[in-house]
């Protein structure tokens, strides 16, 4: 049934599609619809299995290790970029054990600095198709995507090998603070090395400057590195580090 539904999906898109000027661009976004959809059904129905194989490729869920660190991964709902739950039901957050061990440390600094507020993980290990995915369905210039996405054909991002995680802080009501702008906004205001500059235009506020500079403080303590395209992206070491030591995540 969920195929015959995919179908006609694709039937209702290209009739629409035809009476455009745009036909080839509105074609492409409906094959790539359909293709994210599709992959959304299949790992809807395998979230057990690739939940297996993230353990048998040895990475950690990190609540199993401490949980009070929070979990929402973004891409298992629709509050996203790609504006689709792509993950489906998977709602647990796997990273290698030395990196999961590191998000420990920097909750346990975090506590001590801020005992109200805890890590909140919105993205953590991510296999290499849906990087793909990512990479192809982007709203940017062409020129402008290794800003934000990894180029999968590059080796991808350290998302696929585990070793990169996706946070920002919630309070003790368990709501996501005020970060200036949103998780996945692409956009200047989410450049951590633009943050002086917004804050002496007003656009960022003291508070929201302060919080991530608390942010990046506990997990650099940790042994992460920030991007400066993304305020809430922290890698645990380089790419051609997680290359020597880890498997690619497919």
């Amino acid at each position: 049934m969920k195929r015959y539904h995919n179908l006609f999906l694709l039937l209702c898109l290209l009739m629409v599609s035809c009476g455009s000027p745009n036909h080839s661009s509105e074609l492409n976004n409906a094959a790539l619809r359909l293709s994210v959809v599709e992959s959304t059904s299949r790992l809807r129905h395998s979230n057990s299995v690739w939940e297996e194989s993230l353990r048998k490729a040895g990475l950690l869920d990190v609540q199993q290790l401490d949980s009070s660190i929070k979990v929402q991964l973004r891409y298992s709902s629709t509050n996203n970029f790609l504006k689709l739950d792509v993950y489906g039901d998977m709602e647990h957050a796997y990273l290698q054990p030395e990196v999961a061990r590191m998000l420990v440390s920097a909750q346990q600094s975090l506590k001590e600095l801020h005992p109200g507020y805890s890590l909140l993980v919105l993205d953590a290990a991510r296999p290499l198709t849906l990087q793909r995915v990512f990479w192809d369905s982007i709203k940017v210039p062409h020129s402008e995507r290794p800003k934000y996405v990894a180029n999968p054909n590059n080796g991808g991002s350290l998302h696929n090998y585990g070793a990169a995680v996706d946070v920002t802080l919630m309070d003790s009501t368990g709501t996501e603070v005020d970060m200036g702008c949103a998780f996945d906004y692409f956009g200047e205001l989410a450049y951590p090395v633009s943050e002086w500059k917004f804050l002496a235009s007003g656009e960022l506020t003291k508070v929201q400057v302060a919080r991530r500079a608390l942010l990046r403080q506990v997990m650099s303590k940790a042994g992460f590195f920030n991007i400066q395209t993304e305020w809430w992206h922290f890698n645990a070491c380089t790419r051609d580090q997680a290359r020597g030591k880890y498997q690619l995540l497919e």
